[in-house]
């Protein structure tokens, strides 16, 4: 009996080393590329660095003065809400373009691919080009306001419209989540609409019953990812703004350009990183938590 006891715990370690040695590559790559940069950036965090010569240790003063500066809380406060309105609005955006993308008509593959080409162009070419649309003067959306006898709208010059403006540029990204929601749409059965439409389910029904329910899960992968690109907006704001007008588009991220590229403070900008990723963390595992409440795996 002891001696099999000792077979079976020597083939228990042995089946452990094989698979520790199959996965070392991706614990090489995530301990090199992902745990390594973020220790290492807590640790210039709490330093005063300007990027040439050594560190200097200075503890955690470097998170007493950005608590102590207006701009840093004026940045959070930018990003969370650009997060707030983005990431909602993007996924809303993501599922109509899906259900867009997935309507039997014969010219459907055109639309899709004209739906997704957005997403796949430079940040740098969309931001030019909202400028353009944006402009106060002559921009296509003043003008199409201008139906409805709404006054011209100073989109980027206007503290209350910057950041929707930022929000706006997001969306044209949209078109790459819309076709991760095509795909699960086209994976939900048809065998539970044609139930519906025999109980008399209309489509809004079918909508809010079957459709969304199923499309959980891939909203809170859409969230997830949403979160942690929104909390890292940066080249909309850099490219149309500066961060202006009066900061109302001073991101984190821009706020953490400056410091490290423009002010020589790469330990303020490394602290300013280690709260982000910190934020980032504890919303996505309090998303992740909550999900065991509003997302279904389950077709029943």
């Amino acid at each position: 009996m002891a001696g099999t006891r000792k077979k079976l715990i020597r083939g228990d370690t042995r089946n452990l080393l094989y698979g520790l040695l199959f996965i070392s590559p991706w614990i090489i790559g995530f301990s090199v590329f992902l745990v390594y940069p973020v220790l290492s950036n807590f640790h210039l965090g709490m330093t005063q660095y300007s990027g040439f010569g050594a560190p200097e240790w200075i503890g955690f003063q470097n998170y007493v003065t950005l608590f102590k500066d207006p701009l840093f809380w004026t940045s959070l406060y930018n990003t969370f809400y650009y997060v707030i309105l983005a990431v909602p609005l993007g996924v809303v955006v993501a599922i109509g373009l899906a259900i867009a993308m997935n309507q039997k008509v014969r010219e459907v593959r055109w639309y899709r691919v004209i739906l997704y080409l957005p997403s796949v162009a430079p940040v740098f070419a969309l931001s030019m080009m909202m400028i353009w649309l944006l402009n106060p003067r002559f921009g296509l959306f003043n003008y199409i306001l201008s139906w409805a006898h709404i006054p011209a709208i100073n989109w980027l010059g206007d503290p209350h419209w910057s950041k929707l403006a930022i929000v706006l540029v997001a969306q044209f990204g949209a078109g790459h989540v819309g076709l991760i929601f095509l795909a699960a749409l086209r994976a939900i059965p048809p065998n539970l609409y044609d139930a519906a439409s025999l109980d008399g389910a209309s489509q809004w029904r079918k909508f809010r019953h079957i459709t969304l329910p199923l499309l959980t899960p891939t909203i809170l992968y859409d969230i997830i990812i949403g979160l942690g690109l929104g909390l890292q907006v940066f080249a909309p704001a850099y490219i149309m703004t500066q961060g202006g007008p009066l900061n109302s588009t001073m991101f984190t991220a821009l706020y953490i350009y400056k410091n490290a590229f423009e002010y020589n403070q790469v330990g303020v900008a490394a602290a300013v990183s280690g709260i982000l990723f910190i934020i980032n963390a504890t919303l996505a595992i309090v998303i992740f938590w909550s999900s065991k409440y509003w997302v279904n795996y389950h077709l029943e």
